[in-house]
């Protein structure tokens, strides 16, 4: 996918400027880069992966307002701290062909949420009518994000974006929001 691409399949799910963002799996940076655009030179990004050489290529492949992008080699399914954040909370997250390789998405969805201020956002780019292969494991289905997103704190999801994959099926995007506990 083109960053022209990525930018306008999430632009709707992504519709303040600034905050301080996290990009969980975020390989080579295309959708780490739409954020970059998206939420403009105040923000900042942090975009982990478990690979050092995709960051390395995606820190290579920032523009200039990369300065306030901070990359961390974690999995993100593992224990992991994010560089100078802190007590402060996240104002988003966006999980780009992520969750799918997910075992238990309703367990790190509700990790995740304690990374998010009350009201932080959660976007997700998924795999919808598309059977489990080893590129996508465990595929989310709208229906069943929405029981996940509710047992893990967040607001009903909303679909802002859908386009046809080339690899089969449908990518959505889905956006929800922490709920205050």
């Amino acid at each position: 996918m083109k960053d022209s691409e990525a930018i306008e399949l999430i632009r709707a799910a992504v519709d303040r400027p600034g905050g301080t963002w996290a990009d969980l799996g975020a390989g080579d940076g295309t959708f780490t880069r739409a954020l970059m655009k998206l939420l403009g030179p105040t923000a900042r990004i942090y975009a982990v992966d478990r690979d050092a050489r995709a960051l390395q290529r995606l820190r290579r492949s920032a523009t200039p307002v990369a300065a306030n992008l901070i990359t961390v080699v974690a999995d993100f399914l593992q224990p992991f701290e994010l560089p100078g954040l802190g007590e402060t909370r996240l104002d988003g997250m966006l999980l780009a062909n992520a969750l799918h390789f997910v075992p238990d998405a309703d367990l790190a969805l509700a990790r995740f949420a304690a990374w998010l201020r009350p009201g932080g956002r959660i976007v997700l780019v998924e795999y919808d009518r598309r059977r489990a292969s080893r590129w996508v494991p465990y595929p989310i289905a709208p229906a069943r994000l929405q029981e996940l997103a509710a047992s893990a704190g967040f607001s009903t999801p909303i679909i802002t974006a859908t386009r046809a994959s080339a690899y089969g099926g449908d990518l959505y995007v889905a956006v929800a929001d922490r709920l205050e506990r």
